[in-house]
């Protein structure tokens, strides 16, 4: 899956949540980044309130529910910078992914 169809994924899913009240990215190093403001989702490396460093490929693990975001988190393939209570509220947008 490519950086732009996983935006194309998190446009869906953050229309159906009915946006995003905080900015949050996900950045894959060097396979790009994933931007999402209120109801915008785009691949700019933008500045945001909560910050998730993450491999591509775990990134896709979580969004298909393979991977829990806990453990994905307490075993390090998951980092947050920032608003930590942005990325606790993103349970219920990957599951409309």
């Amino acid at each position: 899956m490519t950086t732009e169809e996983i935006a194309v994924k998190m446009r869906e899913a953050v229309a159906k949540a009915g946006g995003l009240d905080k900015s949050v990215k996900f950045d894959f190093g060097d396979d790009g980044q994933v931007h999402a403001a209120g109801t915008e989702v785009s691949t700019e490396d933008l500045d945001a309130d909560c910050t998730i460093s993450v491999d591509k490929a775990d990134f896709i693990a979580l969004a298909e529910g393979e991977l829990d975001p806990m453990m994905a988190f307490m075993s390090g393939k998951l980092k947050v910078a920032g608003d930590m209570s942005v990325a606790m509220g993103l349970q219920s947008l990957f599951a409309g992914m």
